[in-house]
């Protein structure tokens, strides 16, 4: 069976509650979305208020100070906030790769040439304890045991060998303050579970973000044996093709929604998992319409309309006033104007309660920046 784009599209965003936002709680919609992007405080907020219903943030702050949910790197070598069962039956498939960034040769300029990768991973254990460290602390540490060498780049080292993950303050909501380190069994009180079927991870990937190939497998998780893991499901997968004639795969129960469905505008944070988990983003990135991912490194984010992402918005500070500045790809009718302008105010309000808003819909092309 072939599938149009526009049933890859509406099927993702069902997938991922984004037509119409769910009652399930923070830890049920992290499990179901096999985490959220969360390499700075907010998007993981921001895609929650987009995906769940009357989603309180405070919730995510108990959470991280209870240890119910963790801020850890797994997929793509970035930090997501998932449960403490995914950071420790995902963690072992990611930590092998990360392990070996440290010591190829471009890491840093060279700058851990001729050390010992045993021993470096040794004084991180020894260093990082049993207690949460800031990196500051770890980087006194490092430049005592490494006085010749560049101790931004030991520490860098220590947080890719060794399984750690961001305790709090920093991820809860408003805070943005620098990370803490903490190894995962102390943290959490359990060690890395190495048993969880790489086949079982891809499973659910199809649930958050199938149909797909396995090539956007690879994107979303970095890892390889996508086409391997993928046999190992046999009947618990079925298969379509895409318009370029391409192998989609899929759970066998899984249900592909309506392509005529209508589609909410939604804003999404910055680097949201929905938006960069395809290697054929066309799915929801319509051709030559995909910010650079640079663009998402300043914090400009995508605004989806009719599904698709069609604008950028970005949020500005100053003192006790906060403004939300969207620019459009292309022309939107007025009923879209109006739908994205709706939906701004609600995200405004919900960022920045206690400040004097206002929402700007540009020009297309237009620069963001006031």
């Amino acid at each position: 069976m072939k599938l149009s784009n526009r049933i890859l599209n509406r099927t993702l965003l069902a997938r991922q509650h984004l037509l119409e936002r769910t009652a399930l709680d923070v830890g049920d919609l992290c499990d179901h979305l096999v985490g959220l992007q969360a390499q700075d405080m907010l998007p993981p907020f921001v895609a929650l208020w987009s995906r769940a219903i009357d989603f309180a943030p405070a919730t995510v702050s108990k959470a991280l100070d209870d240890r119910s949910l963790v801020r850890i790197t797994l997929m793509r070598g970035t930090i997501h906030l998932v449960t403490p069962p995914d950071a420790l039956r995902i963690a072992p498939h990611i930590q092998p790769e990360l392990e070996k960034i440290p010591f190829r040769k471009g890491f840093n300029y060279g700058a851990l040439v001729g050390l010992d990768p045993e021993e470096v991973r040794a004084h991180g254990e020894s260093v990082l304890g049993d207690e949460p460290m800031p990196a500051a602390q770890l980087r006194e540490h490092a430049a005592a045991l490494y006085p010749d060498r560049d101790p931004g780049a030991i520490v860098q080292a220590w947080l890719y060998q060794l399984p750690v993950l961001q305790t709090p303050p920093r991820g809860r909501w408003g805070d943005s303050s620098r990370p803490i380190w903490s190894r995962v069994q102390p943290w959490l009180g359990a060690p890395l579970d190495p048993g969880y079927p790489l086949e079982e991870l891809l499973l659910r990937y199809l649930r958050a973000f199938g149909p797909a190939t396995t090539m956007d497998m690879q994107t979303w998780s970095k890892l390889t044996g996508m086409k391997a893991a993928v046999a190992k499901l046999g009947d618990r997968v079925r298969t379509y093709t895409d318009d370029r004639g391409r192998t989609l795969y899929d759970a066998a129960d899984a249900v592909l929604a309506d392509p005529e469905l209508p589609a909410p505008v939604r804003l999404l944070g910055w680097y949201d998992n929905a938006i960069l988990s395809h290697q054929d983003r066309s799915r929801i990135v319509p051709d030559g319409n995909a910010p650079p991912l640079r663009a998402f490194a300043n914090q400009v984010s995508p605004v989806l309309v009719d599904g698709y992402l069609t604008g950028v918005y970005k949020v500005f500070t100053k003192g006790t006033t906060a403004s939300l500045r969207i620019c459009p790809h292309g022309t939107w009718t007025r009923a879209e104007r109006e739908a994205v302008e709706a939906e701004a105010v609600a995200l405004l309000e919900f960022l920045e309660p206690t400040h004097t808003r206002s929402v700007e819909i540009l020009a297309p092309g237009a620069d963001l920046r006031p």
